[in-house]
C-alpha cells in the first residue's frame, strides 16, 4: 500500500486523489496556497478552520507530497514552520480551476466569482479545457471516460 493512500492501492484515479485531498480543508489549503498563503496563521485566519484539523490536515498533505515544510524564524520567536507547494501540489491548480469554472457555470454567486481564473501574463480570462494529443480543443460532450490498461469496472463499486 502506497503511504499516500488509505485503500489498497485502488485503480481508479479518483478515489487514489480522494484518498489525498478529499477531506474537509484539504482542497481549501491547497487554494489558498495557491494564492501565495504559506503560514498556518496565514491559513487558519483564512479558513476559520479549527487549529487541530488543520494541523492535521497539513500533516496530511505534507505526508502525501503535495506541500513541503520550511522552518523559519522571525526575530524574537521561537522556529516555525511555512508550508509550501510541491510540483504535486502545484499540478492541482487545474483541478482548482475545473471546480472555479464548473461553479461559475452551474452555482454561480449572485455577487460574480469569489476568483478568476487567468493568464499570469497579461490579465486574461482564461478556462479548463479539454485538449488531444495532437493540441485541438475537445468539447467536454465529445469526452467519454473508459476503462483504462489498469482499470476494472467490473468491480463492486465499494472498491472503485
Amino acid at each position: 500500500m502506497s503511504p499516500r493512500h488509505r485503500t489498497p492501492e485502488p485503480q481508479c484515479q479518483v478515489v487514489r486523489t480522494l484518498d489525498i485531498v478529499g477531506e474537509k480543508w484539504s482542497l481549501l489549503i491547497v487554494r489558498d496556497a495557491l494564492r501565495g498563503r504559506t503560514r498556518f496563521s496565514e491559513f487558519r485566519h483564512s479558513l476559520g478552520a479549527p487549529s487541530d484539523i488543520l494541523s492535521a490536515r497539513l500533516a496530511s498533505l505534507v505526508e502525501s507530497g503535495i506541500l513541503e515544510k520550511r522552518a523559519y524564524r522571525e526575530a524574537g520567536s521561537r522556529e516555525r514552520s511555512s508550508y509550501h507547494l510541491t510540483e504535486a501540489g502545484r499540478g492541482l491548480q487545474v483541478v482548482i480551476a475545473a471546480i472555479l469554472d464548473w461553479n461559475d457555470r452551474f452555482d454561480p454567486a449572485p455577487t460574480g466569482p469569489g476568483s478568476k481564473i487567468v493568464d499570469a501574463s497579461d490579465g486574461a480570462l482564461v478556462h479548463v479545457a479539454f485538449r488531444g494529443n495532437d493540441e485541438r480543443i475537445v468539447d467536454a460532450d465529445d469526452v467519454a471516460i473508459v476503462p483504462g490498461e489498469g482499470g476494472n469496472w467490473a468491480e463492486s463499486a465499494v472498491s472503485r
